[in-house]
């Protein structure tokens, strides 16, 4: 396992390297693998890179988001251009039932709803707003309305997709399904990982819920 030194140093490299991040805005502490970030971004987007380039560091086990989106005067918009724009991204992204979702917009913030069939059509629809000008933050509450599977054909779905993927183990972890709410236990050795394990999960037909219980373990 990484020290917290070490962890820290690799911290602020990642941070660096990437082209997006403004690394002198941001504040960081590590202890016992739990990275914290704090300090302003000029975007939601900003913010959103940050965590997941951590995310993918190995020896991380938890990342807390403490940054704080303060736009520049130049990306500031009124929350009625803010909708029209997000309007016409759902429009425009083929992978979004945009007929099926609807939004509010409040001092730069937008809180997703409606529901879908697939965990890939929620998560795109957070993506094609998340990358607006003036977008302070987005909420996504659209719900799952999957496919009926059996419980059996979910979780076989779901480990014959863990062992297709090369980083991760499929004997470390086991899967529990029941009613479209899926479980996931065992031990990964990254956050990045654990973080693809639950990806195959909610792509299993049928999942309207994953519950992550894996643990990162060096």
């Amino acid at each position: 396992m990484k020290s917290d030194e070490q962890l820290r140093n690799d911290v602020s490299e990642q941070l660096r390297w990437e082209p997006s991040i403004h690394e002198s805005e941001v504040a960081t502490s590590v202890k016992d693998g739990v990275v914290t970030l704090s300090g302003y971004v000029d975007s939601f987007a900003e913010k959103y890179v940050a965590v997941r380039a951590i995310e993918r560091l190995n020896g991380v086990i938890a990342v807390v988001d403490n940054l704080e989106v303060n736009l520049p005067s130049s990306h500031r918009r009124p929350d009625t251009d803010i909708a029209h724009a997000a309007v016409t991204a759902l429009k425009w992204d083929i992978t979004v039932p945009d007929d099926r979702i609807k939004m509010t917009v409040r001092d730069g913030w937008i809180t997703l709803e409606g529901d879908v069939m697939w965990q890939y059509q929620k998560s795109a629809a957070e993506r094609a707003v998340r990358n607006l000008i003036g977008v302070k933050g987005v909420t996504n509450l659209i719900a799952l309305h999957p496919p009926k599977a059996s419980v059996l054909d979910v979780s076989a779905k779901i480990k014959d997709a863990l062992r297709r993927t090369a980083e991760l183990d499929a004997e470390r972890i086991t899967v529990e399904a029941r009613d479209g709410s899926v479980t996931l236990r065992g031990t990964v050795h990254s956050y990045a990982e654990r973080r693809d394990a639950e990806r195959a999960a909610w792509s299993a037909p049928g999942v309207s819920k994953v519950d992550d219980r894996i643990a990162v373990a060096f």
